[in-house]
């Protein structure tokens, strides 16, 4: 891809923040619509994390194979393929009927996310190849997270309180159409030098693990452990079967070597903790802000505003440190942070006092706005731009996957806690085990964070690379020959 001019490498990014936007601010708002939906599909707990999962699984089901295809045919081509799927996505889930219905449409609309924010970070690696200049572009990606925080509350709380929760799906068409545009006119195309094969079989693994796994732990409450148990198996037998047949394949779906990278592995347990941290966040304070408080969606959306504007503030200091001083630091903050915030939801009910709740609130979103930026930057610093989509993806999909299963873990706690008591009553307790998971998760990011970030690690990650590198250029060799 040629040199671009400051100006336009910033459009390129304003115009891949935009896809990011899109994608973020659906989340961020449909989990203020949930008790809305909740009453007018009739939707049980369980239906109510399906309505996220379905999404968020089929994003991490498919981020590394739309990495490894943007890769191979053009990421300017995939990027635009994924917002035309994810707008049609959104039409379908402002007119679903039924639960089942927007759940199906959800897996639609996410097919197209799955294109979006891997191949974006892709092409955001290979416009800003200064590791400084890369470093804050990450920071501004980082920070759009937490503008769609702050707005997706509010916007959908607005929405739900004047329109009706179906009018969260409309935001996303005028967006989706303007980034389109855009695009097509001014992002460069590119793709990796050497074209990586489809695997099929590793996609399918993938997409049984992830989705087997994922169905244990939400049915569990309601079908019985003898009833989800083959499930687990199935996942057990898929997981197996992805660490036997990937190493096998000169071009794998997932390529394990990345994982010889300490950095790299780290970055991969602390996006799957902080994420799935964010998803049971967002899951217990909504329910609880409307079900139990009884305040509106948009009374709601304004409690979210104390976690969502440290996000907005710390996302781009993050990826100035990150670009300065290296992840430690951040990541640091950032687990001891989210810890904090957990512990006094956990051992202090701070849900019951106005004061309590927005000092943890403001807390974790200082704890998640510094996270963001040192596992993208860990992701694909070292690694050869020719895998930039392949890495990129793999840390989307780590997200994806600790989002998706800190809604099913935390839904299913809550779900079994409550039983056939009212959210009232028995919310509060029912609770406690879901924030003692979010603690756990707080303190995987930060024990890895400083485990993973040092020089013994650094220099895993150079050797990682340079086999990488020399592989590749055996292999561009044998191609010229």
């Amino acid at each position: 891809m040629p040199e671009l001019s400051p100006r336009r490498r910033l459009l390129v990014l304003a115009i891949c923040c935009m896809s990011l936007l899109i994608v973020s601010l659906d989340t961020t708002a449909l989990n203020v619509a949930l008790p809305s939906m909740q009453h007018d599909l009739d939707a049980p707990t369980s239906g109510l994390q399906w309505t996220i999962d379905a999404y968020t699984l089929v994003l991490a089901s498919l981020l590394m194979l739309a990495g490894s295809t943007g890769d191979r045919v053009g990421r300017k081509k995939v990027f635009m393929s994924g917002l035309i799927v994810f707008t049609l996505g959104s039409l379908l889930c402002s007119l679903a009927p039924i639960l089942d219905a927007l759940i199906a449409f959800r897996m639609i609309q996410a097919v197209g996310g799955s294109m979006l924010n891997p191949v974006a970070m892709s092409i955001i690696t290979n416009t800003f190849t200064d590791p400084r200049e890369r470093a804050r572009a990450i920071g501004v990606w980082g920070a759009v997270v937490g503008i769609s925080m702050a707005a997706g509350p509010l916007v959908g709380g607005l929405l739900v309180d004047s329109v009706g929760w179906r009018s969260i799906f409309w935001v996303n068409l005028p967006v989706g159409l303007v980034a389109l545009l855009l695009t097509l006119r001014f992002v460069p195309d590119s793709r990796a030098p050497k074209a990586r094969r489809p695997d099929p079989v590793g996609q399918v693994l993938v997409i049984v693990l992830f989705g087997s796994l994922t169905y244990a732990i939400i049915e569990a409450p309601d079908s019985g452990v003898g009833s989800i148990l083959p499930f687990a198996v199935v996942a057990a037998l898929a997981l197996a079967g992805l660490l036997w047949y990937e190493p096998r394949r000169d071009e794998p779906l997932i390529d394990l070597r990345f994982f010889r990278s300490v950095p790299f592995s780290g970055a991969t347990v602390i996006a799957i903790s902080a994420f799935a941290a964010l998803g049971g966040f967002l899951f217990l304070s909504t329910l609880y802000l409307q079900n139990v408080r009884g305040l509106s969606a948009l009374h709601a959306g304004l409690w979210m505003l104390p976690m969502a504007v440290p996000i907005v503030l710390c996302a781009p200091l993050s990826g100035r440190l990150v670009g300065n001083r290296g992840p430690r630091l951040s990541l640091v903050i950032a687990g001891v942070a989210m810890t904090v915030s957990a512990v006094l939801f956990a051992a202090f009910d701070a849900e019951t006092s106005d004061v309590t709740l927005f000092i943890a609130y403001v807390v974790f979103g200082i704890g998640f706005g510094f996270v963001n930026a040192p596992i993208t930057n860990t992701a694909v610093s070292g690694m050869p731009r020719a895998q930039a989509g392949v890495a990129a993806a793999v840390a989307s999909t780590s997200r994806q996957l600790g989002q998706t299963l800190g809604v099913a873990v935390v839904g299913s706690v809550l779900a079994s806690g409550v039983g056939a008591s009212s959210y009232r009553s028995a919310f509060v307790s029912a609770s406690v085990p879901g924030w003692w998971v979010l603690v756990l998760c707080g303190g995987l990011v930060l024990v890895f964070g400083a485990v993973t970030s040092g020089r013994w690690a650094r220099r895993t990650a150079e050797r990682t690379a340079e086999r990488l590198e020399a592989v590749e250029v055996r292999e561009a060799a044998g191609v010229s020959a």
